[in-house]
């Protein structure tokens, strides 16, 4: 059995991190903001109306992304009572983060294109050695906020497409629906160690990511 690769593990952990903390950063103060947009103060108040990426990191979050490649970020408060009207104001917080990750994407791709047309034409050719990790830290930033925004989308409470959901449903079902909150992290723990969460979610990823990385 080969041994701990420290090295290997820097330079993972180097490309992945710019990206997943302005996927987390975006995503969660998009959240707030519309929510205090819409009357609720309970994120500002609680210090998460911010762009500093370390008030949103959860512990456990951030240790899956490093070791299974998917990770989330720490929930911002929001309380349905400050609301005028929860039910369609619910729609467009939870609709916020997810949304938020893709203009952070496309703003990506476009970055990364014009980094890769300017870096070829300056040396005729391809990419340089030391142009090389930011670039893949680009791509890594534009596939983490994809992701983001497809996972988040899963209707399956405490995800931000459980709230569209509810939100659209009728009442009477939305009532029943929400009854099911307690139960969404074990269901969503078992479609990941399943690899079913994979199935779900990694065909719209890869069709979305590759579609703003076409221009390259």
């Amino acid at each position: 059995m080969d041994g701990f690769d420290i090295g290997h593990f820097i330079q993972k952990i180097a490309v992945l991190a710019p990206g997943f903390l302005l996927a987390i950063t975006v995503h969660e103060f998009m959240h707030g903001y519309v929510a205090f947009r819409l009357g609720d103060p309970t994120a500002k108040n609680a210090g998460r109306l911010t762009l500093n990426p370390i008030s949103h990191l959860d512990p456990i979050g951030t240790l899956f992304l490093v070791i299974a490649g998917l990770g989330w970020a720490k929930p911002v408060p929001v309380d349905p009572r400050y609301l005028r009207n929860p039910r369609r104001d619910m729609i467009w917080i939870s609709l916020a983060g997810p949304v938020a990750n893709v203009a952070a994407a496309v703003a990506l791709a476009a970055i990364l294109q014009f980094v890769v047309r300017f870096v070829m034409d300056l040396s005729g050719g391809g990419p340089s050695q030391f142009a090389y990790g930011p670039l893949r830290m680009l791509v890594t930033a534009v596939y983490l906020n994809v992701m983001l925004a497809v996972f988040n989308l899963i209707p399956i409470p405490p995800l931000d497409g459980s709230g569209i959901l509810a939100g659209l449903l009728p009442h009477r079902q939305a009532y029943e629906y929400e009854k099911l909150a307690p139960y969404g992290p074990i269901v969503l723990m078992l479609l990941f160690f399943t690899q079913v969460l994979g199935y779900i979610i990694m065909a719209p990823i890869n069709v979305i990511t590759n579609l703003l990385l076409t221009g390259l």
